[in-house]
């Protein structure tokens, strides 16, 4: 046998051993054709790697080794069909959601360049919405500067909030600073805003919008087009190269765990420095450097780690803060939603006030709730006695009913993002049906591992349908009777309103 021949026979007997490996791996794990979509990949990180790093790690170093994990591509990635909304038996539910929002008078700044949001103008009113593929999205906290958003978007979320972010960079608390209620479900943490501050954070954000630029209302799926140009590129490669084998399964990696990821709507929250006495400031600094990189900001009032912040929740200092950042928004990033992050430990009548004055000054939303002060008597962890802010399971029903609260004293009309214990389908529907129209995840993720996102949504869909529900929107504030048929008529009528402008435009258009 010549050496050709031997070189040839070689490189058949790889390719059968290879194609073999890969079909016996496609019919056990179906990771060749799903990659990190595979329920196989979201199987290990829940199951074991997830489990095993708790063991191993202290909360904030498996924190950090998360987030490393999630930056370099090597989480699961969301499963797919995930944004089509169809449930087990083929039912189709609108798993999208639209917030809108009204502006008096003319935009001045010519707006922030964001592609998810879809503007019109007239000489009264600027009227813009943002666009949210699906109502699961990351809470503020995980990625605190900004620099894993393009794996994030990756796990399923169909929008992500950074930080807490403050003007000047900033150590937090000292460590320890985060315990794990295991028997409990629940998350202790007293951080204290540690930050790299807004022109760091401002580094990043500009890094990802040149590279991702962002979710358009007109194309929430998939971005995969560069993973298909990559694809074409090494598939040439493969017939012009002397070891095609090696290239072929390198080809095969890359198309299988290399996609481009998702990308999303992204939020930006915002905090004060420990030591500053000019909150306006803080807030405002951080309106001005990082708002034309947001898709939507949060005035955060209600971290219980930083010494006097939740006392911006009062109803004066609350007035002064929303109204002089509303201008501040108006100014540096006038297309730019702004939302207010709240406490779940007001009292009936400070959430009363809230609720006023968010409808006095305009606010675009608000998100309940931030972690707790309080200590559930049932707790059982031994560091239930650690000072800082409860989040998790522990308060997943104290959470929900501030929603209801403030949906039914809002009179629906201000736009929830609901947070607080979310880890199923069951805990998102029941924060929507609350009022919320939006749901946050993240202490949850710790016990239940990154597949819980893909978990959440497909539960969702499922229990949307048995609901009977065609819409997410539809189940917005069902608790609430009398605000949700007033609501449901509203968006019936603004559907219907839409259908006429949309035929008087195409009568003239065909004249």
């Amino acid at each position: 046998m010549t050496i050709r021949q031997k070189i040839q026979t070689a490189i058949l007997r790889t390719t059968i051993y290879a194609t073999s490996t890969l079909a016996l791996l496609e019919y056990t794990t179906q990771i060749p054709s799903e990659g990190r979509s595979s329920r196989t990949y979201h199987k290990l990180f829940d199951q074991i790697i997830t489990p095993l790093g708790r063991r191993i790690f202290g909360p904030e170093e498996a924190h950090h080794l998360s987030l490393e994990v999630v930056r370099r591509g090597l989480a699961p990635r969301a499963k797919k069909g995930l944004d089509a909304g169809v449930d087990r038996t083929g039912h189709v539910v609108d798993m999208k959601v639209e917030i809108g929002l009204i502006r008096s008078g003319t935009n001045e700044s010519g707006g922030n360049g964001n592609s998810n949001k879809s503007i019109e103008s007239s000489k009264s009113t600027t009227s813009s919405k943002i666009i949210f593929r699906s109502p699961i999205g990351l809470a503020a906290g995980y990625d605190k500067n900004g620099i894993a958003i393009p794996g994030l978007f990756d796990l399923g979320f169909s929008f992500v909030e950074i930080g807490s972010v403050t003007p000047l960079p900033q150590p937090g608390n000292p460590k320890p600073r985060s315990f794990r209620l295991v028997e409990d479900k629940g998350v202790i943490n007293r951080f204290g805003f540690n930050s790299e501050g807004v022109e760091k954070v401002k580094e990043y954000l500009e890094e990802y919008r040149k590279e991702f630029g962002g979710a358009r209302p007109d194309s929430l799926e998939m971005t995969e087009s560069s993973a298909t140009d990559n694809d074409e590129d090494l598939a040439v490669g493969v017939s012009h190269s002397a070891n095609s084998v090696l290239w072929a399964l390198g080809w095969a990696w890359h198309r299988i765990m290399g996609k481009q990821p998702k990308t999303g709507v992204l939020g930006v929250n915002l905090g004060k420095n420990k030591l500053s006495n000019d909150e306006i400031g803080d807030y405002t600094t951080g309106i001005r450097e990082l708002g034309p990189y947001a898709d939507y900001l949060v005035i955060n009032v209600s971290s219980p780690n930083t010494p006097g912040l939740r006392s911006l929740q009062k109803r004066q200092p609350l007035q002064n803060l929303l109204s002089s950042t509303l201008r501040a928004r108006d100014r540096y990033a006038a297309d730019t939603p702004l939302f207010v992050k709240l406490s779940p430990d007001l009292s009936l009548e400070e959430m009363s006030d809230v609720a006023q004055v968010a409808l006095e000054t305009g606010i675009d939303g608000m998100i309940v709730s931030n972690t707790t002060n309080a200590r559930p008597s049932g707790l059982l962890s031994k560091y239930k006695v650690e000072s800082g802010g409860l989040s998790g399971a522990p308060i997943k029903d104290v959470s929900t009913e501030c929603i209801r609260t403030m949906y039914r004293l809002t009179d629906g009309a201000i736009p929830i993002i609901g947070v607080g214990g979310v880890g199923s389908g069951k805990d998102a529907l029941e924060k929507l049906k609350a009022g919320a129209c939006l749901i946050q995840v993240y202490s949850m993720m710790v016990y239940e591992g990154p597949g819980v996102v893909s978990r959440i949504r497909e539960e969702l869909v499922d229990l949307l349908v048995e609901g009977g529900f065609e819409s997410v929107e539809d189940a917005v504030g069902v608790d609430c009777e009398d605000i949700y048929w007033k609501r449901k008529e509203e968006r019936v009528r603004k559907r219907m309103d839409e259908k006429i402008k949309m035929s008087e435009v195409k009568e003239i258009v065909d004249m």
